[in-house]
C-alpha cells in the first residue's frame, strides 16, 4: 500500500490514497469519501481539486513553468510551428519531417466549409460579435458532418479533430469578413496554416495579398502560446460537455462560449483598453498610484495571473515578438512605449513585486494584434482558434480514458428545508 492521507470526521478516520504524478503536487484520492463519511468536500471554483488525470500540459505557477508534453513553451514558441505543436498535443511526441508533412497536408485538405454552412453567416446581423457567430457556426458543424460524430470510433474522433483544427481559421476569418461587409475569401492550401488564415482575413479578391514574414511568424507564435493551458475554465467546459457523450463539435462550441467570458478570453482586450486609457508614459505614475488604491476601481490589466505567481513564461516570448512586429511594420505607436515603460516601472515597484503582479501574455498580445490590424472584437476569436487544438486534444484524452465518468459536481445546499405547497388563494 502506498502513502495514505488520513481524514478525521466526527471521530471516524478514513484512509485515502495519495496519488503521484510524474511532476507537480501529489493529490489525495477522495472518490470514496462520501460513501465512507456521507460528506462532500467544498471547493468553489475547483481551485484545489484535480478533476482528471492528464498527460498533456503541466503548469508550475510558482516557478513560471509551462510544458506541453514535457517541452517548455519557450522552446516550442522559438523553434517550432503551430502545426508541429498541434501534432505534439494530439499524438504525444514531436513528429518526424515526414509525419509533419503528412499531418499538415491532411489539415490543409479539411479547410473548406460546406457551401450551405457559409449561408449561415447571412442569418446574423452585420454587427453581431464574431464570438457569437463562432458559437453558432461551430455548433452547427455537427449538422453537416454526421460521418465523424461516433465518439466510440477512434477514426471518427481523429477525423473530427482534424476537421475542427482545419476549419476554425476559415470560420474565424469569415466571421471577420462578414462583420466588415467584405466577400469571403476561400482557403489557399498552398499557404501555411497561419498564412492561409491571414490571407482569408485581410486579403481581397481585387488584388494579391502579401503577408510579411515577421507578421506570419508572430501570429504563429501567438497560436502556439495559446494552444493549451491545462484545466482552465473553457477546457474544463469542453471536458464536462464531452463527459456526457456529446459530439465533438458541440463540445468545442461549449468551450468557445466559456472562453467568450471577459474573465477568461477577454483579458488581452482589457489590457489594450487600459493602455489606451493611460495614453502616454508620463501618466503612468498616476495610474500606478490609482492601482494601489483599494478604493479606486482602476486595475492594471495584463498583470498577474490566476495560476502564475511568477513571470508568465509566455510573456517572455511575446515581449520580443512585439519588437519584431513593430520593427517589421514600422509602427510608431505610443501604446508600445507606454507598455514598455509600464512594465519597467511595475517590475521595479515594491508593491507589484510583493503582490507578484508580473506582466502576463495578455499584456503583450493585445498590442501585437492591434498593430497587425485586428479589431478588439477579434481578439477572443483568435484565442479560440488557437485553443481549439488544446480542446480537441483534451477531449480525445478524456474519451480514451477508461475511468472517465460523466461530470457531476455536488453542492452545499443552503435553501429552504422541505415545506408543503400552499394554494395560491392562501398565500
Amino acid at each position: 500500500m502506498g502513502e495514505q492521507a488520513k481524514i478525521s470526521v466526527g471521530g471516524m478516520v478514513t484512509d485515502n490514497a495519495v496519488l503521484k504524478g510524474s511532476v507537480g503536487p501529489d493529490v489525495i484520492d477522495i472518490r470514496k469519501l462520501y460513501a465512507q463519511t456521507k460528506m462532500f468536500t467544498f471547493d468553489p471554483g475547483f481551485t484545489s481539486t484535480a478533476s482528471c488525470e492528464s498527460a498533456l500540459t503541466y503548469i508550475d505557477g510558482e516557478e513560471g513553468v509551462l510544458l506541453h508534453r514535457g517541452y517548455p513553451i519557450g522552446q516550442l514558441a522559438e523553434n517550432s510551428s503551430f502545426m508541429e505543436v498541434s501534432y505534439l498535443l494530439l499524438n504525444g511526441e514531436l513528429p518526424t519531417a515526414e509525419k509533419l508533412d503528412n499531418f499538415t497536408y491532411t489539415i490543409s485538405r479539411h479547410t473548406m466549409l460546406h457551401e450551405q454552412l457559409m449561408q449561415f453567416y447571412r442569418g446574423f446581423r452585420r454587427d453581431a460579435h464574431p464570438m457569437a457567430i463562432m458559437c453558432g457556426v461551430v455548433g452547427a458543424l455537427s449538422a453537416f458532418y454526421h460521418d465523424s460524430t461516433d465518439i466510440s470510433d477512434p477514426q471518427h474522433r481523429k477525423i473530427s479533430s482534424h476537421r475542427l483544427i482545419a476549419k476554425m481559421p476559415t470560420i474565424a476569418a469569415a466571421a471577420y469578413k462578414y462583420s466588415i461587409g467584405q466577400p469571403f475569401v476561400s482557403p489557399d492550401n498552398s499557404l501555411s496554416y497561419t498564412g492561409n488564415f491571414m490571407r482569408m482575413t485581410f486579403g481581397v479578391a481585387a488584388e494579391p495579398y502579401e503577408l510579411h514574414p515577421a507578421v506570419e511568424q508572430a501570429m504563429d507564435r501567438i497560436f502556439i502560446l495559446h494552444a493549451d493551458h491545462e484545466q482552465n475554465a473553457s477546457t474544463s467546459t469542453v471536458r464536462l460537455a464531452g463527459s456526457s457523450g456529446a459530439n465533438p463539435f458541440a463540445c468545442i462550441a461549449a468551450g468557445i462560449a466559456c472562453l467568450w467570458g471577459p474573465a477568461h478570453g477577454g483579458a488581452n482586450e482589457a489590457a489594450l483598453n487600459m493602455l489606451r486609457e493611460i495614453g502616454t508614459p508620463d501618466k503612468i505614475p498616476h495610474f500606478i498610484e490609482r492601482a494601489k488604491d483599494k478604493n479606486d476601481p482602476f486595475r492594471l490589466m495584463g498583470f498577474g495571473h490566476r495560476v502564475y505567481k511568477n513571470y508568465d513564461p509566455r510573456a517572455t516570448v511575446m515581449q520580443s515578438t512585439v519588437r519584431e512586429v513593430f520593427d517589421a511594420l514600422k509602427v510608431d505607436d505610443p501604446l508600445f512605449e507606454t507598455a514598455m515603460r509600464l512594465e519597467e516601472l511595475a517590475l521595479s515597484d515594491d508593491y507589484f513585486i510583493e503582490k507578484k503582479l508580473f506582466p502576463n501574455v495578455d499584456f503583450y498580445s493585445g498590442i501585437i494584434l492591434s498593430a497587425i490590424g485586428f479589431p478588439t472584437t477579434m481578439f477572443t476569436v483568435l484565442f479560440a482558434l488557437a485553443r481549439t487544438v488544446g480542446w480537441v486534444a483534451q477531449w480525445n484524452e478524456m474519451i480514451s480514458d477508461p475511468g472517465q465518468k460523466i461530470g457531476r459536481p455536488r453542492q452545499l445546499y443552503t435553501g429552504p428545508t422541505q415545506r408543503d405547497y400552499s394554494p395560491i388563494g392562501n398565500r
